[in-house]
């Protein structure tokens, strides 16, 4: 799956798809065919640049986010409110930032890309 992801272009990552499929589609097929059927959105990482990508199909740091709210959301069965919910989010995400130490690679890099596309929306 690698080299869909690193794939320099969508049709580069197609024809990586197709190695792939060719190889594990016997014992994957589902995974196949889940990828073929939802192409158009799972390649829209590829409509920015290398550097933007690489944070785009990067998931270690949500699931992890995602670990750490279960984590404090799991052992309870119902919340009386809404807001003890959010409550309960918010610490989850304030207890996962005090780990967030290390740096984006290439964050310079990143930045420009953002500042170019995306000039109305980031503040610096």
């Amino acid at each position: 799956m690698k080299l869909i992801y690193d794939a320099p272009t969508r049709e580069a990552a197609e024809a990586a798809l197709n190695d792939f499929a060719a190889k594990w589609e016997g014992k994957y097929a589902y995974a196949v065919k889940s990828w073929r059927d939802n192409w158009q959105e799972l390649t829209v990482f590829f409509d920015f640049p290398v550097e933007i990508r690489r944070i785009i199909y990067t998931t270690n740091l949500i699931e992890n986010l995602n670990g750490k709210i279960r984590k404090y959301t799991k052992n309870k069965l119902s919340f009386p409110t809404d807001e003890a919910v959010i409550k309960s989010v918010y610490l989850a995400v304030r207890e996962a930032t005090k780990k967030w130490t290390m740096p984006i690679r290439d964050w310079g890099l990143v930045l420009n890309q953002f500042l170019i596309i995306f000039a109305e929306r980031v503040r610096l």
